[in-house]
């Protein structure tokens, strides 16, 4: 199996995923981030999930391997502080996320479900992307 097709199921793996979870639908995301109204607590169960897949793999790391499982090396971002930068982009993807009930991995996903306001959200997200790739680039 090639390195595109260990990535496509994956991604499709993480599709489903979401679907089944209820990450895809933005009116469950705002119920569970919606605490001092009408709490949906159910998305707590896929964050237990996460966070037991997370243990289990900290742990299986404590012992790093010479080379990933699937690849020749491990691409670590360069940077390892926390700036105003990643603050500030945090903040705007916390805002973004509980504003819309979608982060970006949910809101691909949803796209094939043909609603018009998922492409919205997406060609903000873009259109907003490149802005910040420009003025990086300054």
């Amino acid at each position: 199996m090639t390195r595109i097709a260990y990535a496509f199921s994956c991604g499709v793996v993480f599709a489903i995923g979401l679907i089944v979870s209820g990450m895809t639908n933005p009116a469950k995301v705002v119920g569970f981030l919606d605490i001092t109204g009408r709490w949906d607590p159910s998305l707590a169960f896929v964050m237990g999930g996460a966070l037991a897949m997370f243990g289990f793999a900290y742990w299986r790391s404590r012992r790093p391997a010479a080379r990933p499982l699937l690849d020749e090396t491990f691409y670590v971002p360069e940077a390892q502080g926390i700036d105003g930068r990643l603050l500030i982009g945090s903040a705007l993807f916390g805002l973004g996320w509980g504003l819309a009930g979608f982060c970006p991995g949910p809101a691909v996903v949803s796209a094939g479900f043909g609603d018009v306001r998922v492409w919205v959200f997406l060609a903000a997200m873009a259109a907003s992307s490149a802005v910040v790739g420009r003025l990086n680039r300054r």
